[in-house]
């Protein structure tokens, strides 16, 4: 029987994406989990897998598309079957997609301005020389990200995707070749062993997409969640001690970070508080059966949350093996669906940047967030001596609609017992 394939939503505030690129056709075969399309959100390209075996029966849309969440984009079934289903016409699909935001509205007219009928053959010159925000460039929303990150000028990348388009790769392609919009003033300033300060102009930077995407969800999380905060201050002598044991067994990409094993060590002690492992859903406290991990990781432009599913249940090696290949596609702007979806509880590490202490904002649906400050070396005093010490201060944030300070009080003594005993963690 044939099977229809939806657009995933990957995060909780995405709304649609674009269909860059089919990597079946119509015709050939597919099994499960093999790659069928590719898309670009405003936070990275993602392949879409499919999740039946067969023959692609039918694409529902076009490439260069814009496609709602949970929109059908592809049949899959046997060879020969019939399929009923009527092919979406894009202009359905963007239209379904635009009457959501004001800001695609004008994008996309933007985009689908047909060029002036006199003087084609001016256009690339103009286009050229322009900013790449003065002209209607159709481009990717991630290309358009990355270019403005990188001070690239749209106008000038010759796009290889369907009509043209500017994608990803495209921008990727012109970065390696050394293009940029940075002004020949900017160039030209002589580098000098000192130089005095001086004063410039104010300079106005458009936020991205994904910068816009954090905003609003974060906002809305303050707005709606009644924050607390619980900061706790481990002893971290004998984990750091353990892992430098570990890590002179393990070969240089495999070595053992201090994070995973604060990710084991917060996914073991949520068993014991499946309160916080947890969302609401009006009166009712929905308690998660698994502990998936949400590990926060910079990307540029913003922040994306990678997720460990059931990290109680790995090892190590496995926690550390999955951030490091879930963080490289998400700085690469490549995630799997699978990477950034069903968190139960998040993480957010600010050590490696020497951060004594801060607090994290609630990542919605979730119940709670911890926050994780630097490993320092310190003086501490034990048993009226002034010695060297490792200690870690960590925050958690947890809504006060779930939880009470006594119960994330708990959590935090009960995390010590992981993080000052790590021994616990591997019987």
């Amino acid at each position: 029987m044939a099977e229809t394939i939806n657009m995933p939503k990957l995060g909780f505030d995405m709304a649609e994406g674009l269909l860059v690129r089919w990597v079946k056709q119509v015709g050939e075969n597919i099994n499960k989990g093999d790659v069928l399309a590719e898309i670009e959100t405003d936070k990275a390209t993602v392949e879409v897998e499919s999740s039946a075996s067969g023959v692609v029966l039918q694409h529902m849309v076009e490439q260069g598309t814009m496609v709602p969440v949970n929109a059908p984009i592809a049949v899959v079934g046997a060879a020969g079957e019939k399929v009923e289903a009527p092919v979406t016409s894009p202009s359905k699909v963007e239209s379904a997609v635009l009457s959501s935001s004001k800001d695609q509205k004008l994008e996309a007219k933007a985009e689908e301005k047909p060029a002036a009928p006199t003087k084609p053959e001016a256009a690339p010159a103009q286009l050229a020389s322009a900013p790449a925000e003065s002209g209607p460039v159709k481009a990717s929303p991630l290309a358009k990200k990355i270019a403005k990150d990188n001070n690239v000028n749209l106008a000038s990348v010759q796009g290889t995707g369907p009509g043209g388009r500017v994608v990803r790769k495209d921008v990727e392609a012109a970065l390696a070749s050394g293009q940029s919009a940075v002004s020949s003033k900017q160039s030209a300033q002589p580098v000098t062993s000192y130089q005095l300060p001086i004063s410039v102009e104010d300079k106005t930077v458009q936020t991205t997409k994904l910068r816009q995407a954090i905003g609003r969800r974060l906002v809305e999380s303050k707005q709606t969640i009644p924050h607390f905060y619980v900061t706790h201050e481990y002893k971290m002598d004998a984990l750091m001690a353990m892992r430098k044991q570990a890590n002179e067994y393990l070969p240089d990409n495999e070595k053992l970070s201090v994070n995973d094993f604060i990710l084991k060590a917060v996914a073991l002690t949520l068993r014991q508080f499946p309160n916080l492992n947890a969302t609401i859903k009006g009166t009712e406290v929905i308690q998660f059966g698994h502990v998936n991990i949400g590990v926060a990781v910079t990307v540029p432009g913003g922040l994306m949350t990678v997720v460990v599913k059931d990290t109680d249940q790995k090892t190590m090696r496995q926690i550390s093996a999955e951030v490091k290949t879930m963080a490289g596609r998400a700085r690469e702007g490549k995630v799997k669906p699978d990477d950034v979806d069903g968190s139960t509880f998040s993480t957010s590490n600010l050590g490696m940047y020497d951060v004594e202490d801060f607090i994290a904002i609630i990542n919605p649906p979730e119940a709670a967030i911890l926050a994780i400050s630097s490993a320092r070396e310190v003086p501490v005093v034990e048993s009226g001596q002034v010695k060297a010490g490792w200690r870690m201060k960590a925050t958690i944030s947890v809504d006060h609609r779930v939880s009470d300070g006594a119960e994330a009080a708990q959590f935090m003594q009960a995390l010590a017992g992981f993080l000052e005993n790590p021994v616990r963690m591997l019987v």
